[in-house]
């Protein structure tokens, strides 16, 4: 592990990697996210989570999807024991 990222804040990891993709000349083309989890209900969050993602990842907000499901009291995940997400996050070159 490296040390400089010891007990730093998350969003430092996404602007960190936001600054690598753009020094490769790449930008957010989309970002889909699928949150898995039975409780908390996310739709009161979503909205503020979208909200981040656009402002640490300097993009807009058309192009971040943000939704939610259970896993229909299956496994883990549907005893509330645990949550899942998933993120499928596209690039684009950067037209000079």
């Amino acid at each position: 592990t490296d040390p400089r990222w010891k007990g730093c804040d998350s969003s430092k990891f996404m602007e960190h990697a936001r600054e690598v993709m753009t020094g490769y000349g790449y930008q957010i083309g989309n970002i889909d996210v699928t949150l898995i989890l039975e409780r908390p209900k996310v739709a009161t969050f979503k909205p503020g989570m979208k909200e981040n993602i656009v402002e640490l990842l300097k993009t807009t907000p058309g192009r971040v999807n943000i939704k939610a499901r259970t896993h229909e009291r299956v496994d883990s995940v549907g005893e509330l024991r645990s949550l899942s997400c998933h993120v499928i996050l596209t690039l684009e070159r950067i037209e000079k």
